[in-house]
């Protein structure tokens, strides 16, 4: 209970960490999206954020990329969705490839978040088929333009985190459509170093994040096996890092 206590404390203080330095760089985020030449440095500012983050937060990144000397464009980036660090930390994990997230639109109930996701990032509106060929379009379209584009493919945080759920097909649709190779991250400790807020006396605290960074299924491969197989493949180099027990 004591432990739980502290946890939940901490969650507290990372909120308002998040908070303060989300007002100091939204004035320079918002400009950037509005003026589309100075789009591209978005990525760097977003950079420079996570940075902060960890700084205030203790948070130290542990990249193992022996697999990914040679990195190719462009990219369907897909990680293990176990916290909401993840997003920060992908920054500092990946600082001189820069990306957009594909995420659920529901993202954009949040106020001050949701000018510079909707207008940077990509929502996906799941419920409506619509709405979502549109966001599809738009990731070629961004990928077309030289940014990266990240996906969650197990849809958000599963109920059994730390433990993958099923991939959902769209990413790796999109890397065949669009032509992309395909990366796939494990994040191996950001579950405990910061869990779902809901769960009120859930761990969290400082420590170093771990993230594997596998080899890269290249385009000639992507081409030559299908969505499924890709999928599959996937997950199989996300869950080998995953901590068991």
């Amino acid at each position: 209970m004591i432990i739980g206590s502290i946890a939940y404390l901490w969650k507290i203080y990372i909120g308002l960490m998040f908070g303060a330095t989300l007002l100091l760089f939204y004035p320079i985020i918002f400009c950037c999206i509005y003026i589309p030449p100075w789009k591209p440095y978005t990525f760097q500012i977003n950079v420079c954020w996570s940075r902060l983050i960890r700084i205030l937060c203790f948070y130290a990144v542990e990249i193992d990329d022996r697999n990914t000397q040679h990195i190719h464009y462009p990219l369907i980036i897909c990680a293990n969705h176990t916290s909401y660090l993840d997003i920060f930390l992908l920054y500092s994990a990946l600082p001189k490839h820069r990306f957009l997230f594909m995420g659920k639109s529901e993202i954009l109930s949040y106020p001050l978040v949701k000018t510079f996701f909707k207008n940077l990032n990509i929502p996906v509106f799941r419920g409506d088929r619509i709405k979502a060929a549109k966001s599809f379009i738009r990731a070629r379209h961004e990928i077309a333009k030289g940014w990266n584009i990240v996906i969650f493919p197990e849809g958000g945080i599963p109920d059994n985190n730390p433990q993958l759920a099923p991939f959902k097909d769209g990413a790796f649709k999109l890397a065949k459509s669009a032509n992309c190779a395909v990366l796939a991250i494990t994040f191996k400790d950001n579950y405990h170093l910061f869990s779902d807020p809901e769960f009120i006396l859930g761990p969290a605290h400082p420590g170093i994040a771990r993230v594997v960074l596998h080899p890269i299924i290249n385009r000639d491969a992507v081409q030559a096996i299908t969505e499924q197989e890709i999928s599959q493949l996937s997950h199989r180099l996300i869950a080998s890092e995953i901590p068991q027990g």
